[in-house]
């Protein structure tokens, strides 16, 4: 029997339903996004953002009974990290970041994103970036530095790209000094699933051990869409098979990339229960894992 419903929605998130699983202590939402109009939109950006800040999302937390928090700095800020680092001043120890920064960051910024509970750089080759288009040059530059920092030990490269880019890449993220978190289950398309070139390429990283994969943007690519998302569910079960210790989860709320009034984060999470199999599953997925690549301190 699932939790009582909602008394009312949670903005940007339709429905008054919670998820069917009460999820356990500690559990990890570990991709979602931060808009505040306390902080300007980078120049380059085209769209006016939403008003999300970081209080609707503890509105969102309590609906999926989630404890901790991956903030990312979305394209619409830029290399300006300060409404991510606020976030993150909000949030507590219960929070950290992936910040978004361009080639030539010196040590000085990344010891001091460091310092205030950042554990990633996010590279960007999907939407557009300030610094104008991403290169594979870009994303080793950045890996080596993370590499050279031993105050930055512990961080990852966060790539989001779209399937024929991860095929291309193959060589650059192989060779990933640092681990490599690959978003949005790579972007591929789930009506053709694991015979894509893309699925193989994904598979070979992730049998290397260095790269980790987040189950997110599952509707950025379903044909079927919510609430149950049924095509993805032969690529979702073949990634928890693949690689079960080296996945996380996250709702990518407030879903910039979808029409307002169409995503429910409580669905994402059965569909998350679905893809596991297993509660067992699930609580590594939800609260090992991100303890382990985040670094999150113990409860």
């Amino acid at each position: 029997m699932g939790l009582p419903p909602l008394p009312e929605p949670v903005p940007h998130s339709v429905g008054l339903n919670r998820p069917l699983r009460a999820l356990s202590a500690l559990a990890c939402d570990s991709h979602m996004h931060v808009f505040d109009a306390r902080f300007a939109p980078s120049p380059h950006w085209p769209r006016t953002p939403p008003e999300a800040p970081v209080a609707a999302y503890r509105q969102l937390q309590q609906r999926l009974g989630t404890a901790r928090t991956v903030v990312v700095t979305p394209s619409t800020y830029g290399t300006d990290n300060a409404c991510t680092l606020d976030a993150l001043d909000q949030l507590g120890d219960s929070a950290c970041g992936v910040a978004v920064v361009d080639a030539a960051v010196d040590g000085a910024e990344l010891a001091r994103l460091a310092a205030r509970r950042v554990r990633g750089l996010r590279v960007n080759f999907v939407s557009p970036q300030s610094w104008g288009t991403t290169t594979a040059e870009m994303l080793s530059t950045l890996a080596h530095k993370l590499a050279c920092h031993a105050d930055c030990g512990g961080w990852h490269i966060q790539v989001f790209a779209q399937p024929e880019q991860i095929v291309a890449l193959e060589p650059v993220l192989q060779a990933s000094p640092v681990p490599l978190v690959i978003d949005h289950m790579g972007q591929i398309d789930p009506a053709q699933g694991l015979s894509t070139k893309a699925w193989g390429t994904l598979r070979r990283l992730l049998d290397q051990g260095n790269a980790w994969v987040k189950l997110s943007g599952a509707y950025m690519r379903s044909t079927v869409q919510g609430p149950g998302y049924a095509d993805t569910l032969p690529l979702g079960r073949a990634l928890v098979q693949a690689a079960p210790e080296r996945l996380v989860w996250g709702s990518d709320w407030p879903h910039t990339t979808e029409p307002p009034g169409t995503v429910n984060d409580a669905d994402l999470v059965d569909l998350l229960q679905a893809w596991a199999g297993t509660d067992a599953l699930m609580d590594r997925i939800l609260v090992d894992n991100p303890a382990r690549l985040y670094g999150f301190l113990p409860a």
